[in-house]
């Protein structure tokens, strides 16, 4: 019973660790399975335009994927 009792304090500081961050942070938990990109979802938004910093992702991209192209042996 006293192992009982120790798990179940240590699940509900678990639980109220996860409370107090998300009180402070206003985020929500994230899982690590990819997110919305795992299932084709490009962006979060309704954005007609992406932001500055995707916009240079993008280009860092598409120069990467013609160098491939431009030195590809096959």
């Amino acid at each position: 019973m006293e192992v009982f009792a120790i798990t179940f304090i240590f699940f509900l500081l678990a639980f109220a660790g996860m409370a107090l961050g998300y009180i402070v942070k206003r985020k929500s938990i994230q899982g690590s399975c990819g997110g919305l990109g795992s299932i084709g979802v490009e962006k979060v938004c309704d954005c007609p335009e992406p932001c500055d910093a995707r916009k240079k992702r993008m280009a860092r991209e598409a120069v990467r994927q013609a160098q491939l192209a431009k030195n590809r042996i096959l």
